[in-house]
């Protein structure tokens, strides 16, 4: 069982965060991830979670990027205990202007926001029609998260549902449907959730690594951008 996962870009990426899972009482039967397969996109979909906002750490890159209809170029978001601590990007020459259309576009004028989503998108089809015929900024954004690893910053994706009792096809029952902010529902709703929920995907051509790191061993899903765990070969063939 992992206690968290690592994500490492290459080349112009600078990724390097640590995103931190929930602990399971019991693993056999229980599921930190959601398997959401080819009902939501053919031939398939993703694997995501609420990651646990104490311990998730680190620096979120993306050379370029199109959200809510802008292409933001080298955005940066670093996290520490998974609140957004700070921000920039390259838009404009002035760094005032950078972070202004950052804190309004999406922060929504906000001093923060804590990484609601981690998703690791497995559409490596859509992925490469993508890049070959040039359409990335075309494609609706359930699509385009699933083309790598997603990270969403804003709510979980089973915001005002954290009681709802799911299972994944395997039958194992998921977990992780809150965090620390989500939890103040019951105490402090207005500061449980913050009506956004923006996805920023890492192609994988940008991906060092994505690896599962617990306290006994290490498991390694993505290497150089190709799916490196065992039985997730089939997910590599549009690559080639």
């Amino acid at each position: 069982m992992a206690d968290y996962v690592r994500i490492k870009g290459k080349g112009a990426n600078e990724t390097d965060i640590q995103v931190a899972l929930w602990p399971l009482e019991n693993p056999d039967v229980q599921t930190n991830f959601e398997n959401c397969v080819a009902d939501v996109n053919i031939p398939v979909g993703e694997v995501f979670t609420s990651p646990r906002l104490k311990g998730t750490k680190g620096l979120l890159h993306v050379p370029k990027v199109f959200l809510k209809g802008l292409e933001y170029h080298d955005l940066k978001l670093t996290f520490q205990d998974g609140m957004i601590t700070e921000y920039s990007c390259k838009n404009f020459e002035n760094e005032e202007e950078n972070k202004k259309l950052i804190r309004e576009k999406l922060l929504g004028n906000r001093e923060t926001l804590p990484l609601g989503e981690f998703a690791i998108g497995t559409n490596t089809t859509a992925y490469q029609v993508a890049r070959k015929y040039k359409i990335e900024a075309l494609l609706p954004i359930l699509i385009a998260e699933k083309t790598g690893p997603h990270f969403a910053i804003g709510d979980t994706c089973y915001c005002m549902e954290e009681e709802v009792v799911s299972y994944n096809p395997n039958g194992k029952q998921i977990m992780a449907k809150e965090n620390e902010c989500s939890k103040l529902r019951h105490s402090n709703p207005q500061e449980a959730y913050f009506q956004c929920h923006t996805d920023i995907t890492i192609p994988y051509d940008e991906l060092a690594q994505v690896t599962a790191v617990g306290k006994e061993r290490e498991e390694t899903i993505i290497r150089e951008g190709r799916f490196v765990l065992k039985g997730l070969e089939e997910l590599n063939k549009p690559f080639d």
